[in-house]
């Protein structure tokens, strides 16, 4: 009787210890990949196209932000790949971000808020705007004035916002400004 006692004192010992090695830190970040996408008019104002975002990665250094847009017949137009440490590049310096958790934090935001609707401009430029400095490519810039077509921002830290276009003359997307 001893010895069963004993053993299943052990056993429960066991069992309570290896369950405490299972329980997660009290602050640890559930992590779960971001995977968005949404219809927009873009690459033509009489069809939908799809924006989709996939964020993988449990680490700032190992993350990466795909972002894609394809036309309507399934026809990919845009892929970039944006790693985790270029979204924690020219951060806002009040923003505290030398822990891992709040950097991940930081980056999921971004993955959250990425197809916010202040993010699809439509249209990307309005006719009586005038290019400036940012504006890399003036005749695209010309050439959405005159087509109408739709833009869509997106940011790179807290002072790069790229904005691209579908340009119909080289048929293919184009940033058409960067700035702040």
């Amino acid at each position: 009787m001893r010895n069963i006692l004993l053993f299943v004192i052990t056993c429960l010992f066991a069992l309570v210890a290896c369950n405490s090695r299972d329980k997660k830190e009290p602050h640890a970040i559930e992590f779960k990949n971001v995977n968005q996408s949404i219809t927009k008019s873009f690459s033509d104002l009489k069809t939908l196209d799809t924006f989709k975002i996939e964020l993988t990665g449990r680490k700032p250094e190992e993350m990466v932000l795909t972002f894609t847009i394809k036309k309507a017949d399934g026809k990919e137009i845009y892929n970039v790949k944006i790693k985790g440490t270029e979204l924690l590049g020219s951060t806002d310096p009040n923003i505290d971000l030398r822990k891992e958790k709040d950097q991940i934090v930081f980056i999921k935001t971004i993955a959250d808020d990425f197809f916010s609707d202040e993010n699809f401009l439509e249209p990307a430029v309005m006719p009586e705007d005038k290019a400036d400095n940012y504006v890399p490519d003036k005749p695209l810039y010309e050439e959405l004035k005159k087509t109408g077509l739709n833009g869509f921002k997106y940011r790179l830290g807290k002072e790069n916002n790229i904005y691209i276009a579908w340009s119909e003359k080289e048929q293919k997307v184009k940033i058409y400004y960067n700035c702040c």
